[in-house]
């Protein structure tokens, strides 16, 4: 398949026409999704988002972007250490990061276990919200291989296969707001697992702590994306295409820097903030959709601020780090 790396998607968020074929259900955006001409993360998320019709399916755009800029900076950041070639999914690949647990995603709560049994790896828990389980082909899995000498969850990332025997994916009822991303309860019972399938590296250092950032990075860039293109086919007041465009503009710049840094978590505020801003202050905009857009839209506009209070604690914790906090 042709990458165009080096074209500038803003070029085509402005450029392209913004007409699209409405989408009849997740398997056909899966298939749109495939035909994505970029290399970089960051660029696919916002492609994405343009190509989409809805936000649910920008977010799974985005959301698929960001796993995959997850695997590559788990290689930048174990360097020498990583395995050549790093052995894990294509940029095209169908996954899904399944780390919540009954108790939450915390490292105490990972009660999923990796345990090495008669030879083998072993993986047992039970996963109650994993984004796009049953509609991948393999998930990874946040698992622990049992406490440190201070008492610490040593956390690992697995990956399993949904067809794998003792994988058990059961979706949970549709969310109210963008009903079409499906999550799904996993029960992993007596899974086996070869070593090439944990991913080197510390699972909550490594991957569980930076994937929030990169998430929220990536899929605010696909949002972004739908609604630059939005904005173009419905004829919305030009400001809103036009702080869009720069929004996306800066996100690709801060895509770049280490997802750790907290310089970079006080930036990404910021861009959160102004985007809520632009949405909220041309929320009328959407009526020029027509009705049945504009209802969606609205439905599902609450799935940008679902996590709001973890981004405010890393800000927080980003500002202390600084030491400049205002």
């Amino acid at each position: 398949m042709l990458r165009l790396s080096a074209m500038d998607v803003l070029d085509h968020l402005l450029r392209t026409p913004p007409d699209r074929e409405p989408l009849g259900d997740l398997a056909a955006w899966f298939a749109r999704l495939d035909a994505c001409p970029f290399e970089r993360p960051i660029d696919r998320a916002l492609w994405a988002g343009f190509e989409s019709d809805r936000l649910g399916f920008a977010f799974v755009g985005g959301y698929r972007a960001a796993l995959s800029r997850l695997l590559a900076w788990g290689a930048e950041t174990l360097g020498d250490a990583a395995p050549r070639p790093f052995p894990w999914p294509s940029i095209d690949a169908r996954m899904s990061l399944a780390a919540t647990e009954s108790g939450g995603a915390h490292p105490r709560a990972i009660a999923t276990t990796l345990r090495e049994e008669s030879g083998a790896l072993v993986v047992r828990g039970e996963k109650t919200f994993a984004t796009l389980a049953s509609s991948s082909d393999a998930m990874l899995v946040v698992a622990s291989r049992g406490a440190d000498a201070d008492g610490k969850n040593r956390l690992a990332l697995v990956r399993v296969r949904t067809s794998a025997p003792g994988v058990v994916v059961a979706d949970r009822p549709p969310t109210p707001f963008a009903p079409e991303i499906p999550h799904a309860r996993v029960t992993l019972d007596d899974v086996v697992v070869a070593s090439e399938d944990v991913l080197p590296g510390d699972g909550y250092d490594v991957y569980l702590k930076p994937f929030r950032t990169i998430e929220d990075t990536h899929v605010l860039a696909a949002a972004l994306g739908l609604v630059v293109r939005s904005a173009r086919a419905f004829g919305f007041d030009r400001v809103v295409a036009e702080t869009a465009s720069a929004l996306a503009l800066s996100l690709r710049a801060l895509a770049e820097r280490a997802p750790s840094d907290p310089a970079g978590h006080v930036a990404l505020a910021g861009l959160f903030q102004d985007a809520r801003t632009l949405l909220t202050t041309h929320a009328g905009e959407w009526q020029k959709a027509g009705a049945a857009v504009a209802e969606r839209w609205h439905r599902d506009a609450p799935l940008l601020v679902v996590a709001d209070g973890a981004r405010q604690k890393r800000t927080t914790a980003a500002w202390e780090i600084l030491g400049s906090a205002p």
